[in-house]
């Protein structure tokens, strides 16, 4: 490697009384002192101008090199800042979603009208639609509602725990993990708390964006049960067989819908599984 342009050297005087040993292996009967010194320019001429193609070539190379690690180096800096972008995008997210509420849009307007007796639901029912899952009717009854309503004055916001969904972890409050402890299993609600549980539900599949196919589905389903001839029957054991059905076929397609295994349309009653459920019952 070269330390220094040999561009910058000046060629010798080869004809000086100093070169005299340098020239004497050129001096022959036929080369005299003047010959030996033309000959050491020519080859000292000749050395340079190599030396001076590789000092070229040399900086060439250094300035190749000097870019090759300006771009390294650059794009070094640009992953540890998407790197360090990355972590902190994910530490915003994951205490946005530890504490949701801290982070929810405000409208810029005035309060709305309230209504005293607005429903309120379960988180746990709430978080069984938004995963399609099959949820109990009790939870938006009366008792279903009241019991809520009251657990808003006691629960701790703070309590939120880790749940996987779609493959990551997203934090939920504590209340929406397990279900009530005073639900009512659908074949055991009276007419009343049916009919009175049904828009509740409806509008609840419409609010956290069901598809509306199977929304009209299942509102045609409960009003296919409501309307059926066993509804306003005298016979108990025939009203007891036709909650059961609601029941157990809308847990059935929600099965179905999970496993992919193909669902039905719930709204076509089956006079079939019905009779077998009336002399099961």
């Amino acid at each position: 490697r070269l330390h220094s342009d040999p561009g910058l050297l000046a060629c010798p005087d080869f004809t000086s009384e100093r070169h005299r040993p340098s020239r004497a292996p050129f001096l022959s009967v036929t080369v005299d002192d003047a010959q030996a010194a033309e000959s050491l320019r020519l080859v000292w001429v000749s050395t340079n101008e190599d030396l001076r193609i590789q000092w070229r070539q040399q900086l060439a190379e250094d300035e190749r090199l000097r870019a090759e690690q300006h771009h390294l180096a650059e794009e070094e800096a640009i992953r540890l800042q998407q790197a360090r972008q990355l972590e902190e995008d994910t530490a915003r997210a994951d205490e946005r979603k530890k504490n949701r509420f801290k982070h929810t849009d405000i409208l810029m307007r005035p309060r709305p009208d309230t209504n005293e007796d607005e429903a309120f639901v379960s988180d746990f029912a709430l978080r069984k639609i938004d995963k399609g899952q099959f949820v109990e009717l009790y939870y938006w009854t009366n008792d279903g509602l009241e019991e809520t309503l009251s657990s808003q004055t006691t629960r701790d916001d703070e309590g939120l725990i880790p749940s996987e969904q779609d493959g990551s972890t997203v934090w939920i409050s504590a209340a929406a993990s397990k279900p009530s402890k005073r639900v009512v299993p659908d074949r055991f609600l009276s007419p009343a708390d049916f009919a009175q549980a049904v828009p509740h539900i409806v509008a609840a599949l419409e609010e956290r964006d069901w598809p509306q196919q199977r929304v009209l589905m299942l509102s045609r389903f409960w009003g296919a049960i409501v309307t059926h001839r066993y509804w306003n029957s005298n016979d108990l054991v025939a009203k007891r067989a036709l909650m059961i059905y609601q029941e157990e076929q809308r847990r059935a397609w929600h099965n179905a819908v999970a496993l992919g295994t193909g669902a039905w349309d719930l709204s076509i009653i089956s006079d079939v599984i019905l009779a077998r459920l009336f002399d099961r019952v």
